[in-house]
């Protein structure tokens, strides 16, 4: 752990460690996964934007981490929560195999990754359909890759093949998603679109969304997220931004302080590091989480070039 003094960090952190830990597979374009722990009088908080964030949009992320660490969490209305296994874009077998060892009855499946085919997206749901069996529940995540066109096609495909709940965020606009939505039979989650827009708040999901998916920290916080599912008054899921147990502890309070939860959350992607900030990981037991906050008591260390990387950024995001 690398920690700093009080005086370098704003009020009410005390100290601050990064970590650097190896993904299992390659997710969202990276190998491996970074971010910073800040201390507080209520406990840990986590700040992890990805590197393609700039400082102005990692401020909410900031004040998700700053939150956690001095404010602490709401009152939870329920001691665990449902949860999904994340399915990258690895072969079918690796699929199969990822899906039998998790425990979970819903599984997210990563679809349109660059580079691969529409048949590759076909073998994965498949081996996740025979993996789960015929009573899970499945749902795919595009990331924003498709037009309206091809989603059109590729959602009715795979939904004849296995079945679907819901499918994330297929296309990148808010208009694309109601045209599309206009087409298909298969419940939209709005994700990207929400939280990547200035105003999270603002958003007009009316035409465009049946589901809203909640990230802590790009949301800044877990009383801002839980603002912002008021404000849109549909069913929502929780999902990780592939954060540590540190950060996911948040996204469980999230999930856990909802009023209704009627889908399994995304929150089960420790299991993609290699190694976790905690002794006692934030992992599955029988296709859920406990409503905790694991202790950072193993913070795997940084190279000294990250450690300075996120210092920098730090700065950054405190100045814009």
């Amino acid at each position: 752990m690398t920690a700093l003094p009080a005086a370098a960090l704003p009020a009410g952190i005390t100290a601050l460690a990064v970590y650097e830990v190896p993904l299992r597979t390659r997710f969202r374009g990276i190998d491996v996964r970074d971010g910073v722990l800040l201390r507080g009088p209520a406990g840990w908080g986590e700040f992890s934007p990805f590197w393609d964030y700039d400082a102005v949009e990692s401020r909410r992320w900031w004040a998700a981490a700053v939150e956690a660490a001095t404010e602490g969490f709401p009152e939870p209305v329920r001691a665990s929560v449902p949860v999904n296994v994340t399915v990258p874009a690895v072969d079918a077998e690796r699929a199969h195999a990822i899906v039998a060892a998790s425990g979970c009855r819903t599984a997210k499946v990563k679809v349109a990754e660059p580079g691969q085919t529409h048949e590759h997206d076909r073998a994965r749901v498949e081996a996740v359909r025979d993996a789960l069996g015929p009573g899970g529940a499945m749902r795919v995540d595009a990331n924003a890759a498709w037009d309206v066109d091809t989603a059109v096609r590729r959602i009715r495909e795979l939904d004849a093949a296995v079945g679907l709940e819901y499918v994330e965020q297929p296309c990148a606009t808010l208009p694309e998603l109601a045209a599309l939505r206009r087409r298909i039979d298969v419940r939209v989650a709005v994700d990207e679109g929400v939280r990547r827009s200035a105003d999270p708040l603002a958003v007009d999901l009316r035409e465009a969304g049946d589901v809203v998916v909640l990230k802590v920290q790009p949301l800044g916080g877990v009383r801002a997220a839980l603002r912002v599912a008021e404000a849109h008054g549909l069913p929502c899921v929780v999902s990780s931004a592939l954060e540590s147990s540190v950060g996911i502890a948040a996204g469980v309070a999230l999930a856990a302080a909802l009023p209704e939860l009627p889908f399994a959350c995304g929150l089960a992607t420790v299991a993609l590091f290699t190694a976790d900030v905690s002794s006692s990981p934030l992992l599955p037991v029988d296709g859920a989480l406990p409503v905790v906050r694991p202790e950072p008591d193993r913070v795997p260390p940084a190279g000294e070039g990250t450690v300075a990387r996120w210092l920098t950024r730090i700065d950054e995001v405190l100045a814009a």
